[in-house]
């Protein structure tokens, strides 16, 4: 199966080993990735923003960049759950039409796409998983991330309390509103490290960027890591 990979800003500019780790793990499930390095940003920042000129000149070259009849996966629900339920109020409805069906996260075209959940990865340490807020609530993932970690040799799963509140990011939330921002991120990570864990998985670049950066101000003993990273990890 042919697929064509979009990589989200955040993982372009931040996170570029997880683009290339998704690509391997495609790869081991079956798939010939196509990349098309023409591709840049679905527009979300901007719609959320409300600007909605800008957002909708992004999601028509988005139609350029990926004219082909076949999956397109990405690393993020939230640019696949944007896209899938945003893009038919800014471009064609043929073409809104078409890629609502055929854009997919990641671990939902791996567990209930290709039936593929096992890639002998091996991360020996205890994990708790974050799902993001446009993970659960937009595209619709839970179980999915849970089962491919379950098959991860020597990784512990332990979740926290209170796993499906939001870690605080938000877009542009976390710049407009910074106090309420850092609260509620430092209220995720508490409930993280009551856990044992580690470290924090999760889907959401974005999310983990923002983890992150509490936990590196605060000096705290535990990290973030894409769900990719942990099922591209081998002995």
């Amino acid at each position: 199966m042919i697929v064509d990979l979009f990589v989200p800003c955040f993982i372009d500019q931040m996170f570029a080993e997880t683009a290339f780790n998704v690509i391997h793990l495609l790869e081991k499930a079956g798939c010939e990735v196509n990349y098309n390095p023409e591709q840049t940003c679905c527009g979300q920042a901007l719609f959320n923003s409300g600007d909605v000129k800008h957002a909708s000149k992004l999601a028509n070259k988005f139609v350029k960049d990926f004219p082909n009849d076949r999956p397109v996966i990405t690393p993020s629900a939230s640019c696949a759950g944007y896209i899938r339920k945003h893009y038919a109020s800014l471009i064609d409805s043929k073409e809104a039409e078409r890629l609502k069906n055929s854009v997919y996260e990641l671990t939902d075209f791996l567990i209930n796409h290709l039936k593929f959940d096992d890639f002998k990865a091996c991360f020996p340490h205890k994990v708790t998983y974050h799902d993001a807020c446009s993970a659960l609530r937009e595209y619709g993932i839970y179980n999915e991330p849970r089962q491919l970690l379950r098959k991860v040799e020597g990784l512990e799963l332990i979740e926290m309390q209170k796993n499906t509140e939001c870690c605080g990011f938000g877009g542009t939330f976390m710049v407009k509103h910074s106090a309420i921002s850092t609260a509620m991120t430092e209220q995720k990570v508490e409930n993280a490290l009551a856990t044992g864990a580690e470290y924090i998985v999760s889907s959401e670049a974005s999310c983990l960027l923002n983890i992150q950066s509490y936990i590196n101000a605060q000096k705290l003993p535990i990290k973030t890591i894409h769900i990719a990273d942990v099922l591209a990890s081998i002995k």
